[in-house]
């Protein structure tokens, strides 16, 4: 059985972060989000489990039929499906988008709220995509962990972890606070350029010095 990691000293993870901000661009998200919470927040929904390049394509289009909450909360979900029908999942997100609109319409007078514990309340929004909105579209503090950020973790041995809401939480406690909004960018480019799921390139990797994976694995 494989011993359990010590937890990594804070000096470590920002020793790691910073490497990794020196050899990364931004991602999807915070290319279309930036001060736009409203397409942000759709861009999140619509970005789960589909590759950047379809979103990047469709949640323009989105934004020309549907401008802001008011029109989309209006729209038919029929509707909305035939514009993202190259999105995954699309007939579940059209409706999600529209039942979204309307609460933001009915809850927050039509603006999209800056704060984790209201925006998890929206329709099917958890807290990776409230902390995507929070981050991307309001500069705020928080830490948004998917799949990417929840399996380089664990391999740099910060976390040990089965899940990513368990993630987060030790997240939080290992990363200094001044770095939690840039964990999810980060470690995102990461996963999908260097640190795959599958045969990731252990050996094109500027952490891999301060990375115990590849040893672990080995065993």
């Amino acid at each position: 059985m494989m011993k359990a990691m010590p937890r990594p000293s804070k000096k470590k993870v920002v020793r790691v972060l910073s490497k990794l901000s020196d050899h990364q661009g931004k991602t999807m998200l915070a290319r279309l989000g930036r001060g736009r919470p409203f397409r942000s927040l759709v861009a999140t929904i619509l970005s789960a489990r589909v590759r950047d390049q379809v979103t990047e394509t469709v949640v323009p289009e989105v934004m020309r039929r549907w401008p802001d909450v008011k029109s989309l909360a209006r729209a038919r979900p029929k509707d909305v499906e035939k514009v993202i029908k190259k999105i995954g999942l699309y007939r579940v997100k059209s409706r999600r988008l529209v039942e979204v609109a309307r609460a933001l319409e009915k809850d927050h007078g039509g603006k999209v709220p800056n704060d984790i514990d209201e925006l998890v309340k929206l329709p099917g929004v958890g807290r990776k995509t409230a902390g995507c909105v929070v981050v991307y579209a309001f500069g705020g503090t928080a830490l948004p962990v998917d799949t990417h950020v929840h399996r380089i973790s664990n391999r740099l041995g910060w976390v040990e972890t089965n899940a990513p809401a368990a993630t987060e939480q030790a997240l939080l406690r290992v990363v200094p606070r001044e770095w939690w909004s840039r964990v999810n960018d980060l470690l995102v480019h990461h996963g999908k350029t260097i640190c795959r799921p599958v045969k990731p390139l252990c050996n094109e990797c500027p952490v891999h010095p301060d990375c115990p994976w590849p040893k672990r694995k080995a065993r």
